[in-house]
């Protein structure tokens, strides 16, 4: 089934994996505050290395392609694309919300007779990035940016309980204040992005290496700091 490595930077963790033949072999990760910049390469050389293998010998990269933090968002997509040049093997994304919904799965989170899995990724105050997802997997709505209130996703709450999932939950939890309402606080993982992006490997569906860009949702604002420095 082939060879592929994994690389998640979304979010505060920074977290990488290698997955062979449809089973990860090999997961590392740094929680050390902003070290995307810094791990993101030593983790994959030390993780190729532990193998006896290089970038040439694998199938292909597979990124998580965002929403999420922007600085790491560019970290992850710029190791990815250049492990693929390098080599010269195809680059697959697999969006940061799908990356939180398989984990959910993978890890038995999903409660019985659950009606959603919605995962929450930390923006800023009390909105999050999120899509609502099925207990299986299957994404049925947009990815988009909310702010939580009292109230949002009560039609959902009222059929059944719902998973909330992500380093954007916790925070959602007082406000969300439904029986029917679990919530798992937790960063994505490189390991859980297997399913997807082998089965995009069988299917043969990568990105344009060259032209592929994380999925913002939300454009990048640079401010200019009141600070005076002199």
């Amino acid at each position: 089934m082939g060879r592929i490595i994994f690389i998640e930077t979304s979010t505060a963790l920074c977290s990488v994996a290698l997955g062979e033949d449809g089973k990860i072999v090999d997961a590392r990760e740094s929680a050390q505050s902003r070290s995307q910049a810094s791990m993101t390469v030593p983790l994959i050389n030390e993780m190729l290395a532990s193998r006896g293998i290089g970038a040439k010998d694998c199938s292909a990269v597979c990124v998580s392609k965002g929403p999420g933090s922007y600085t790491g968002l560019r970290v992850g997509s710029s190791t990815a694309k250049g492990l693929c040049f390098g080599a010269g093997i195809p680059l697959i994304a697999v969006s940061t919300p799908e990356v939180l919904v398989q984990g959910a799965i993978s890890e038995g989170l999903v409660p019985e007779g659950c009606r959603a899995v919605i995962p929450m990724i930390d923006a800023r105050r009390m909105e999050v990035y999120n899509a609502v997802f099925s207990p299986d997997g299957k994404q049925a709505g947009e990815i988009e940016a909310t702010v939580v209130e009292t109230g949002s996703f009560a039609a959902l709450l009222e059929q059944g309980p719902v998973l909330f999932i992500g380093d954007g939950a916790d925070k959602c939890r007082d406000v969300l204040n439904h029986p029917n309402a679990l919530f798992h606080q937790c960063c994505p993982r490189a390991e859980w992005m297997l399913r997807p992006a082998f089965g995009a490997l069988k299917e043969k569906r990568f990105e344009n290496t060259a032209y592929f860009e994380p999925f913002y949702l939300k454009q990048f604002v640079a401010t200019v700091s009141g600070r005076k420095l002199f």
